[in-house]
């Protein structure tokens, strides 16, 4: 009776998607982010490699939910459908709320200690689109900004531990075409 009531995957990863583009962030946008950190560190890197990291980030149950929590909560803020006091922490992004990193760093630590040193990179310094969420100022943004920072730290990851495999075997980035790295295989399209 259990298994007829559970959401299939498909359905929860199309919705994280969904989520991310609703609110204006895209697999590219985070690509990048994973691109200009891992770049210098890994020769024949491409964007396309760090897309691929990024959609394999994304299949993560972790990450679906926390996207769609995170989410559910920025857009519930901006509607004011919050309850006081929390209403006002999520929209003002209150400095001692910090449930926000909480749920993002859930994710994150399926990935390991670099994962982890990178999304505190990732959260101090906001780099690429985490800023523009973190200063929009028009939408609230308060889970998403930390989420995609998680994201992208979680991508970089996979990215650098794969270097290291690479480097073992002599070889680089420039080895592997972008759409098969290393055990992963291409991310079908969605058919619809």
């Amino acid at each position: 009776m259990k298994e007829q009531n559970r959401v299939h995957s498909n359905d929860v990863t199309k919705a994280a998607q969904e989520a991310l583009e609703r609110r204006g962030v895209t697999i590219e946008d985070i690509a990048e982010i994973v691109y200009e950190m891992q770049v210098p560190y890994n020769p024949g890197l491409k964007i396309e490699h760090c897309i691929n990291s990024v959609k394999r980030v994304m299949m993560k149950r972790e990450v679906q939910h926390s996207v769609l929590v995170g989410v559910e909560l920025d857009e519930l803020a901006e509607k004011k459908m919050l309850s006081y006091p929390l209403q006002k922490l999520v929209e003002t992004d209150e400095g001692l709320f910090g449930v926000d990193e909480t749920i993002a760093l859930g994710s994150v630590l399926t990935y390991g200690s670099i994962a982890l040193t990178t999304y505190g990179h990732l959260d101090k310094e906001k780099i690429g689109i985490i800023k523009k969420l973190d200063t929009n100022g028009v939408k609230v943004h308060t889970f998403l900004d930390d989420l995609v920072g998680s994201i992208a730290a979680c991508a970089a990851s996979r990215i650098a531990h794969r270097m290291r495999d690479l480097e073992e075997e002599g070889e680089t980035f420039e080895a592997i075409p972008p759409v098969v790295n290393g055990e992963d295989e291409e991310i079908p399209e969605d058919d619809e």
